[in-house]
């Protein structure tokens, strides 16, 4: 009896075992699915909102106008702390004023056009980010699924020394586990340069808050400002007396005569309407991986200097380009083609190694039907779940339910094949017992 207890429990522990490596396998496949769709992060902002004014570029005068209407229409409402200026770019040619309780666009001559409605987009961003979750456990869990890939991919270069000869060797017209990993090896030699830069990035911008928190308590008392000042600057001391609105025009002014080979993206006013109020331009250095250079204002628009994100040392640099390189946020189009191909063989990549995970299962004789089942309930349930909820922003705009739409979805594609799965198991022991019957009978006459 005992015997017979332990052996049932070791069988439990096992499907748990089995069943929990398949969620972190879930949750990495999901990873990679959204990292390839939010690859196109400023078109699906685009594609959301078709009817906003677009422009290639719009004059300082117009921005400072622009941020003094969005100023007044809040007069009666909390002060903004802060307010964001998204300038036009090649890929998103739209003036966007954002504030602590609204975000608008703005047409070329500064007035409000629209309130902002790109909701799908930032659902997709933030699944991708921090999987809907709060930012410190969503971004940490993600960074340790980014360390995984780079674990994984090692250890299979490691695991398979002819890798790299076999590369182009794909017997793809076989219908069975050899083709599988066929694909899963081919794909991952293809895409492993892509696939560490990727993780290794994805594990610097997802474990953020924990390397930034961990260096501020060890060495900074607690002050996580103070932590990240040697990389991004540091905050001028604060004043809240009240004060005019900053001054844009000067300098954004001052950056196309001073700095005409950069090209000005943001503009940010840290505490408006008060006497501590400052300003920051952020800048993207062409053919530089670096997300762009900070260039401090104060109010009335005089230069105060730089963060030092471009010429500084050479951990402000690195610190920089993670943003970019892990996006796919620069060359244009081609890098994005380039980024979409790659993501998608990164996918198939983790769907096959699971895929080939279950067919060493059963060489083994662990029956995974229902795990089976399961994978190929979650490796088509992510993608549909993801055309379903831009089919209800289409349908029912920007206030559509997108997160508890995504997961049910995904759940609802788990289940329906894992219960078909059970119904097939099922049916298949209903024929073998009436065989079974059947022989009996015979034998028995």
């Amino acid at each position: 009896m005992s015997f017979a207890f332990a052996k049932d429990t070791v069988r439990k522990a096992i499907s748990a075992h089995s069943a929990l490596g398949l969620v972190c396998c879930a949750l990495l496949y999901l990873t990679c699915v959204t990292g390839t769709a939010i690859v196109l992060y400023e078109e699906w902002q685009r594609f959301e909102q078709l009817d906003a004014p677009e422009m290639s570029q719009i004059e300082p005068a117009a921005v400072q106008r622009a941020i003094e209407n969005v100023l007044e229409s809040e007069s009666d409402g909390p002060t903004t702390t802060h307010l964001y200026v998204h300038l036009p770019t090649a890929d998103l040619p739209r003036t966007t004023i954002t504030t602590d309780t609204q975000a608008v666009h703005v047409d070329a001559q500064g007035q409000i056009a629209a309130p902002e409605e790109n909701a799908w987009a930032e659902f997709l961003l933030a699944l991708h980010y921090r999987l809907n979750l709060p930012a410190l456990y969503g971004m940490t869990l993600v960074g340790l699924f980014g360390a995984m890939i780079v674990a994984l991919a090692v250890s299979g270069v490691v695991a398979h020394p002819r890798i790299f000869r076999d590369a182009f060797r794909l017997r793809a017209r076989r219908a069975d586990d050899v083709a599988t990993m066929d694909w899963h090896n081919r794909l991952a030699v293809w895409t492993l340069p892509f696939a560490l830069a990727i993780s290794l990035t994805g594990a610097m911008i997802g474990l953020f808050y924990v390397s930034g928190g961990g260096l501020a308590a060890a060495g900074y008392g607690g002050d996580s400002d103070a932590a990240l000042a040697p990389i991004f600057g540091d905050e001028p001391e604060g004043d809240s007396s009240p004060a005019g609105i900053p001054n844009a025009a000067p300098a954004l002014a001052f950056m196309e005569r001073e700095y005409p080979e950069v090209e000005p993206y943001y503009v940010i006013l840290h505490d408006p309407g008060t006497a501590g109020q400052h300003m920051q331009i952020i800048a993207e250095h062409p053919r530089r991986l670096i997300f762009g250079e900070y260039y401090a204002f104060d109010a009335a628009g005089d230069f105060h200097g730089t963060v030092g994100l471009a010429d500084g040392t050479v951990g402000q640099q690195l610190s920089a380009s993670t943003y970019n390189l892990h996006f796919g946020n620069y060359g244009g189009l081609p890098v994005k083609i380039a980024y979409i191909l790659f993501g998608i063989a990164l996918s198939v990549v983790v769907a096959t190694g699971t895929f080939i995970w279950l067919d060493k299962r059963e060489r083994r004789g662990n029956a995974s039907t229902r795990l089976r089942a399961a994978w190929w309930g979650l490796v088509a349930g992510v993608p549909a779940a993801l055309v379903l909820t831009l089919v209800a922003r289409l349908a029912l705009g920007n206030t559509a339910p997108f997160v508890p739409i995504f997961w049910v979805a995904c759940v609802l594609a788990v289940l329906l094949l894992v219960i078909a799965a059970q119904r097939s198991l099922s049916a298949q022991s209903n024929r073998e017992v009436a065989a079974s019957a059947g022989v009996r009978g015979i034998e028995a006459s």
